[in-house]
């Protein structure tokens, strides 16, 4: 852009002649040589004076230069004399003619006298501003008059400056604006057709520049010395190197400037406020095991938190229970009626779930225990839909000094009290709750909370369960160096984010296959509440694909279920060969995941501008994502819902 005023300075010029001495002498020196004076004539801040400084002394500047650093002036005439570059710059060879351009700057203001600009002058170059409907105004009503009034015979050049603002983002520009500076309206930017009909009504070419794309600069000047040299020609008809002139060429149109990459506006990941992973242990949903503390205190946990978080834990979930039951099973008859009648008494009595106030039940539900001493393995029956069905347990206390058994059980879940089949573990009776639940919170979340009273037992834990980092943790809280355990927990969820991915991968600890159109995966649905507002409805809430493990989602492949789950894991996105973007878009926004449309989008984005400086056809994968962004859009506006995404 060019802005440009006028201008209460001096101007610094020759007198009239000394300027036709001068030119007299270049010509009696270069006598093959042509020299050309344009006058460059329009209203105030039309962008005259920066058209002639790219000429004369190819200044380039930026939009946002231009409007922070423009000074306006009147470009004098006498740099041909003073400045060698400029006069250098002046000798041009157009149509095989050598000539010498002489660029006069004028005012814009109406009122001022100009016929010492126009005088002997060869070809006038009249601008106006593209963004300043007024200016082409005053091409016809009052510039064209004064040139046909001062030189009647001179050819006229219609141009139209500042090109760039009809591409430009105009409320960046008005921002950068001098601020006392008229804004820039979209509705005043004029198209090509309108100084189009001012030039033919006229009978002038025209042409538009660019001082900031340096579009058409050449083509102005290189046309109003072809305009100068055929009205010199008529008057000079004897030089014979005139001939081959051609009139004022059509102007190529004007390409405009690639725009950037479309910028994808990627909100905040969820912050798991209310699903937050350490909320499960006091909300029990989806809970799969029972850990027993002291013979009566139990605490719901999930199997898929404390095996990604603890390998002692990983190592004890993963152990063998089907080992065949030895003995008839008369023994498992006889127990099987006062075992049935002990666990509903047991279920009955429990004031709540997380602490059995009763131990009796505990002591009974061992004595119903058959012990084999020679494979610490825990043999009973229970009863279930009908059918005498044998429980598997283990011995753990020559394993590991943090358990002392784990056996299934069949208990009621603690939010949907429907009964299932539970992993029970029972830990060491050294074992005190408080303590231990800081534990599980940090294997939960990797975090440890520097006011725990109990640190010296939170360590012991730690160390019968080998969570080492835990230990460590509590080593930097003693030693007042707990800025150190924030670098722990960085590389605790790293690990665990492996961790996850490698159970998801082996289905490995899954509690619900998901039925896709091309197969099924295993999933977590601990991780999967803790993580997605939707999934949490779904398996929290009264439907049926809360007490299935089963759960079928039609119109969806395993690439963009994967995807899914993994950034349901980890958080992250990973785009995977076989990953077809608009199914995963589609899918996100069915689970109201804006976070993961917004990063599929850069994916999909990214693809596709790589596959074009390849010089791949990607016309059809454009329309398609228009395509789905707009039918997307009106779904979600006809439901009232959110516009995430595309």
């Amino acid at each position: 852009m060019e802005p440009e005023e006028h201008s209460t300075m001096e101007i610094t010029t020759m007198d009239y002649d000394e300027s036709q001495l001068m030119d007299s002498d270049m010509d009696y020196e270069r006598p093959n040589v042509e020299t050309i004076k344009c006058v460059v004539v329009g209203d105030n801040a039309v962008g005259k004076t920066r058209l002639i400084c790219a000429r004369a002394c190819n200044a380039t500047l930026t939009q946002y230069q231009l409007l922070a650093t423009h000074v306006p002036t009147v470009w004098a005439i006498d740099q041909y004399r003073v400045c060698q570059e400029v006069l250098e710059r002046s000798r041009d060879v157009v149509d095989d003619v050598s000539v010498s351009l002489r660029l006069w700057d004028t005012f814009g203001d109406h009122h001022k006298d100009r016929r010492f600009a126009y005088g002997r002058s060869d070809v006038v170059v009249l601008c106006f501003s593209i963004a300043n409907p007024n200016s082409l105004y005053h091409v016809k009503t009052m510039w064209y008059p004064e040139i046909k009034h001062f030189c009647p015979r001179a050819p006229v050049i219609l141009v139209g400056c500042q090109l760039d603002l009809r591409y430009a983002d105009l409320e960046a520009v008005n921002r950068a604006r001098r601020p006392l500076a008229r804004p820039i309206k979209p509705n005043e930017i004029l198209p090509p057709e309108k100084g189009r009909e001012v030039a033919k009504e006229l009978g002038i070419p025209y042409y538009e520049t660019s001082v900031v794309a340096q579009f058409g600069i050449k083509d102005v000047f290189d046309n109003a010395i072809r305009a100068a040299l055929i009205s010199r020609r008529h008057l000079q008809f004897w030089k014979s190197h005139l001939r081959n002139v051609q009139r004022p060429l059509l102007q190529a149109p004007f390409l405009p400037p690639k725009p950037p990459p479309p910028i994808i506006m990627v909100p905040d990941p969820p912050s798991n406020n209310e699903d937050h992973p350490a909320h499960l242990l006091e909300d029990h949903l989806c809970a799969d095991i029972i850990l027993v503390l002291q013979e009566r205190i139990k605490i719901y946990a999930h199997k898929i938190y404390l095996s990604t978080s603890s390998s002692k834990f990983y190592d004890l979930f993963l152990m063998d229970l089907s080992e065949d039951l030895q003995g008839g099973s008369a023994n498992n008859e006889r127990t099987f009626h006062k075992e049935e009648r002990q666990g509903r008494d047991f279920l009955m009595r429990a004031a709540s779930f997380d602490i059995c106030e009763s131990t009796e039940d505990i002591s009974c539900g061992q004595q119903c225990l058959r012990t084999s001493t020679s494979d610490g393995i825990l043999r009973s029956s229970t009863f279930q839909n009908g059918e005498l069905r044998m429980r598997r347990g283990r011995i753990l206390s020559s394993w590991s000094r943090a358990f002392v058994s784990i056996q299934e059980e069949m208990a009621e879940e603690p939010i949907t009290y429907k009964p299932r089949l539970m992993m029970m573990v029972k830990m060491d009776p050294s074992i005190q709750p408080g303590p231990f639940r800081a534990v599980l919170k940090y294997l939960y979340t990797g975090e440890l909370d520097e006011n725990e009273r109990d640190l010296m037992q939170i360590a012991h834990i730690a160390e019968l369960l080998e969570v080492f980092d835990l230990r460590m943790m509590v080593a930097n809280v003693l030693n007042n160096e707990a800025f150190m355990n924030q670098e722990i927990t960085k590389a605790f969820h790293v690990r665990r984010s492996n961790r996850v991915k490698e159970c998801l991968a082996k289905g490995t600890f899954s509690d619900v296959t998901f039925v896709l159109d091309d197969g099924t995966i295993s999933a977590h649905k601990p991780l999967l509440i803790s993580s997605c507002d939707w999934m949490a409805a779904m398996f929290g809430g009264p439907f049926v694909e809360s007490s299935t493990k089963e759960v079928a989602i039609p119109y969806t492949t395993k690439s963009s279920m994967r995807a899914v789950l993994e950034y349901l894991y980890t958080g992250q996105f990973t785009a995977s060969p076989d990953l077809d973007a608009i199914d995963l878009i589609i899918l996100a926004n069915r689970l109201c995941l804006p976070h993961l449309v917004a990063l599929t989008e850069q994916y999909t984005v990214t693809a596709l501008m790589e596959a074009a400086q390849m010089h791949v056809d990607i016309d059809g994968d454009v329309l398609v994502l228009l395509e789905l962004a707009q039918r997307t859009r009106s779904i979600l506006k006809s439901t009232g819902g959110p516009l995430s995404g595309t």
